[in-house]
């Protein structure tokens, strides 16, 4: 039988008290439970569960990826994961691209750069998990409500266009996010 052994530093585990101040969520993106859908870069990301809803620890957003979407080259200082559910997507992570397909899972360390982008001609669909949360935030506060999970954003003219880009730079530091020339 293994003995057990202790790691320098390590405290014995204990469980708080069951908080009962927070509460079970059912989240049901294709049913008409009224969640949060919103356009952003060509994509639609639906969020699922927010950082109200699990104590900041993490965020899940379904996302939607028509065929050319995803967003620029970027990295913040939260992890996140993509599980990818239908069709595929190419990530670029510290400048290696990579192809992602259904029932695949991929995690980007915090801090490191990366962008996703389909480049199929199908539209992919991905939940994502951000830890802590916080950019499901920013998404609501850049992006744009929409009617449903598949619903697209409007198309940005060019002049609306270079409004949205300055209007996310200038948000980025306040969610931890920074965009760049190259993933």
């Amino acid at each position: 039988m293994p003995t057990e052994s202790k790691m320098p530093n390590q405290r014995p585990a204990t469980i708080p008290s069951d908080n009962i101040d927070r509460n079970f969520v059912l989240a049901q993106p294709d049913t008409e439970q009224e969640l949060p859908h919103i356009g952003l870069v060509g994509d639609t990301y639906t969020i699922l569960l927010s950082g109200k809803d699990t104590a900041g620890r993490f965020c899940l957003i379904d996302m939607h990826v028509p065929p050319n979407g995803g967003p620029p080259p970027h990295r913040h200082d939260f992890e996140e994961t993509f599980a990818v559910l239908e069709g595929e997507i190419e990530a670029t992570f510290r400048g290696a691209k990579q192809v992602v397909r259904a029932g695949e899972t991929i995690n980007i360390p915090a801090n490191a750069p990366h962008q996703f982008h389909n480049s199929s001609s199908q539209p992919a669909r991905m939940l994502c998990i951000c830890s802590p949360a916080g950019q499901e935030e920013f998404f609501m506060e850049v992006g744009v409500p929409v009617a449903t999970r598949t619903t697209p954003p409007p198309k940005l003219d060019e002049a609306a266009q270079a409004e949205f880009k300055k209007k996310a730079a200038a948000l980025a530091p306040k969610y931890r996010t920074e965009f760049l020339q190259h993933a």
